[in-house]
């Protein structure tokens, strides 16, 4: 018989060859003929295929599963002749009861029905061809909800705030936990909300109470299966009270708004028609009010049936009623108040028609 060479293995399995023990080694040859009585020698089979185990890309991490769930897994092999399949526990032969394998020409299928967490652990599927052996390891976890946190806390009240605290559960379904989820209800409703998910910590701060309501709280462990089916509830209730308030006034300084007048527009001079009405305006800022006068030539015009003067909101205006050719000339606006005065002038020119 061929001599086997060392063969392929497949991803997630391995491969072993039994070697020649020393005392093999130092055994003489058998003679070509046998006395009689002796018995013949049995020829195994030439094998014609190593064995190798196809492990699924899924299985070669965690294989996760709920408590209930049904574990249904095939794994593929190769070997001809046909190889012995068998599996382990943890190292140990497999629970019949509870656990069912079904070797076929080129698959192994093991299977439980209802899966608990005493499922959980290695299984090693090994197939073995004459001195031959391919091994394959699946990790399998069986997980279920986690037991609610042991207790929880009110620590403190303060403002719109309140203080919890809680130990972790005894029971995390045979997994780690996601976190806390915490929950509150007030008294007058007795609904419950849910104020904080997946809380890494065991304590937190819930704030955005309402004055005057009283409330409780709870909190839920969760993991991958989900929220633990009961929470402790806090044996105090959080009272929001009003606090007392104190109003004080608060003195402004007065602000000082004086000032001097100041024209922020000035007059422009103009040009206008014997016998046709003519205005003058300018803008003036000043506080308090100033008194304005109006000039022509640096005379005061104040009172003169001929000019109608109006101020309103610091705009000033000067009105010459059928300006005759001797209207012409330089006029001022001047604005004073008890800080100071200003003014501005400009030229009018007054022109026949044509």
């Amino acid at each position: 018989m061929e001599a086997a060479t060392a063969p392929e293995v497949a991803s997630g399995s391995k491969l072993k060859v039994k070697e020649a023990s020393p005392a093999d080694a130092e055994r003489p040859p058998a003679p070509p003929g046998q006395g009689a009585g002796c018995p013949t020698p049995q020829l195994l089979p030439p094998i014609e295929e190593h064995p190798k185990i196809w492990l699924p890309r899924a299985l070669r991490q965690t294989y996760i599963r709920k408590v209930g769930d049904t574990v249904n897994l095939l794994i593929p092999f190769q070997g001809k002749p046909k190889p012995q399949a068998t599996w382990t526990h943890n190292g140990c032969a497999l629970d019949t009861s509870r656990v069912s394998v079904r070797n076929g020409e080129r698959d192994s299928i093991l299977f439980i029905r209802e899966a608990q967490r005493a499922d959980s652990g290695r299984y090693q599927l090994h197939v073995q061809l004459g001195e031959l052996e391919a091994t394959a390891i699946v990790d399998i976890l069986v997980i279920e909800r986690p037991g609610p946190p042991q207790s929880i806390k009110l620590v403190d009240v303060w403002g719109f705030n309140a203080t919890l605290e809680w130990t972790p559960p005894q029971d995390t379904g045979n997994t780690a936990l996601l976190g806390y989820t915490v929950q509150k209800a007030d008294t007058k409703s007795g609904l419950w909300f849910t104020v904080l998910e997946r809380c890494h910590r065991t304590s937190c701060i819930v704030s955005d109470l309402i004055i005057g309501n009283s409330y409780a709280f709870r909190v839920f462990a969760e993991n991958q299966c989900g929220l633990s089916e009961t929470a402790p509830i806090t044996a105090d209730l959080a009272h929001i009270q009003k606090a007392a308030t104190i109003y004080k006034t608060k003195g402004f300084a007065q602000q000082e708004f004086s000032e001097a007048p100041k024209f922020t527009q000035p007059l422009a001079d103009c040009s206008t028609v014997t016998g046709y009405d003519t205005q003058l305006f300018c803008c003036v800022r000043a506080s308090p009010r100033p008194k304005i006068i109006w000039l022509k030539n640096k005379m005061d015009i104040q009172g003169d049936p001929k000019y109608r003067a109006l101020t309103h909101l610091g705009v000033c205006s000067l009105e010459i009623r059928k300006p005759g050719p001797f209207d012409g000339g330089i006029y001022t606006c001047k604005a004073v108040n008890p800080l100071g005065e200003a003014s501005v002038d400009c030229r009018v020119d007054v022109k026949a028609p044509h």
